[in-house]
C-alpha cells in the first residue's frame, strides 16, 4: 500500500495544499475570537452565591451595567467566567453582582496595552518563522528540500489557526505560544523526512521513506496522546484551567495537520524533487 501511494504522490501533494487554502478562506472570512489580553476589556473570574444559567448572568450583567458586549464564557458548578468587551470598572460590576456572585479575580487591559501585545505577537512568529527558515536553509543547503520544509511548517500554523477560528478557541499569548511550539514539532518531523530521504544511503527511497514514516508518526501519535489527556483533564477535572485548555487544543489541531503535511506534502515534493534531479 505505501509503494503504491508512493507512486501515485503527485495527486497526495494537493491534499494538504486544498486543507491548508481551505483554513486560510476559513480565518480571512470568519476571523478570530481575540482575547482579552488582545483587544482589550476585562476578564473576571466569579464564585456564584446562588444558582444561575449562563444565558441568565450575562443578562443580568448587560441590565445592570448598561452594556451589550458581556458573555459568560463559562458556568461550572459555583465557578463562572466572564469576558466583558469593555474596560469596566471592578466597582460596578461588584456592585452588579451583588447577592449573585463574589469576584475572585478580575484582569482589565487597556486599548494601548492590547495593541502592544498585538505586536509582540506578531514579531514573536515572523521572528520565529524566520529563524527556522535560515536554520533549514544552512542545514540542507538545497533550495527544494528546504522550501519543502518551510511550506509544511506554514501549513500548520494556517491550519491550527483555522481550526481556532472554527473552534472558538481564542487568539491569546497562550495560544500564541502552542502556535510557536508547533513550529518546532512541524520541523522535527519534517527534517527526520528530509535527512533519512536524501542522506542516508542504506536501502532505495521508499525503504528510507518507509523508515521516517514509522518514526515520524510515533513522536506525532505520542504528543497528540499527551496533549488528548490534558485536554480531558482540563475540560473535565479542572474547567477553571481554561488556558491549558486551549493550548492543547490548538496542539491537537496542529500535530494532526503536521501528520498530513509531512508525509503527504513535504514526502511528494521530494519524490518529485528526486525524480527531476535523476
Amino acid at each position: 500500500m505505501f509503494d503504491r501511494m508512493f507512486r501515485s504522490y503527485k495527486p497526495l501533494i494537493a491534499i494538504p495544499a486544498a486543507i491548508t487554502l481551505l483554513a486560510l478562506l476559513l480565518v480571512v472570512f470568519h476571523g478570530l475570537n481575540e482575547s482579552v489580553d488582545l483587544r482589550g476589556g476585562a476578564l473576571a473570574d466569579l464564585t456564584l452565591e446562588r444558582s444561575i444559567s449562563g444565558p441568565e448572568l450575562e443578562s443580568l450583567l448587560k441590565g445592570e451595567l448598561g452594556l451589550d458586549d458581556v458573555k459568560v464564557l463559562s458556568v461550572t458548578g459555583k465557578r463562572a467566567t466572564v469576558q466583558f468587551g469593555t474596560d469596566v470598572y471592578v466597582v460596578r460590576v461588584s456592585e452588579a453582582l451583588k447577592g449573585t456572585a463574589t469576584i475572585n479575580s478580575y484582569k482589565s487591559v487597556g486599548p494601548v496595552l492590547s495593541k502592544q501585545a498585538l505586536n509582540q505577537i506578531y514579531w514573536a512568529v515572523g521572528f520565529a518563522f524566520i529563524f527556522m527558515s535560515i536554520t533549514v536553509f544552512i542545514v540542507f543547503r538545497d533550495p527544494i528540500p528546504s522550501i519543502a520544509i518551510i511550506l509544511a511548517a506554514a501549513s500548520d500554523i494556517i491550519i491550527a489557526v483555522g481550526g481556532m477560528s472554527l473552534f472558538g478557541i481564542p487568539l491569546s499569548l497562550a495560544s500564541v505560544g502552542a502556535i510557536l511550539m508547533l513550529i518546532g514539532y512541524s520541523v522535527d518531523t519534517d527534517i527526520l523526512l528530509t535527512t533519512r530521504v536524501l542522506k542516508q544511503r542504506k536501502g532505495g527511497i521508499n525503504q528510507r521513506a518507509l523508515g521516517a514514516m514509522k518514526t515520524g508518526l510515533t513522536m506525532s501519535i505520542s504528543a497528540i496522546a499527551s496533549m488528548t489527556a490534558l485536554y480531558l483533564v482540563t475540560v473535565f477535572l479542572m474547567p477553571e484551567a481554561q488556558v491549558l485548555s486551549n493550548i492543547a487544543a490548538v496542539l491537537i489541531i496542529g500535530l494532526l495537520a503536521d501528520i498530513i503535511t509531512t508525509w503527504l506534502m513535504n514526502l511528494g515534493i521530494l519524490r518529485w524533487y528526486l525524480e527531476v534531479k535523476a
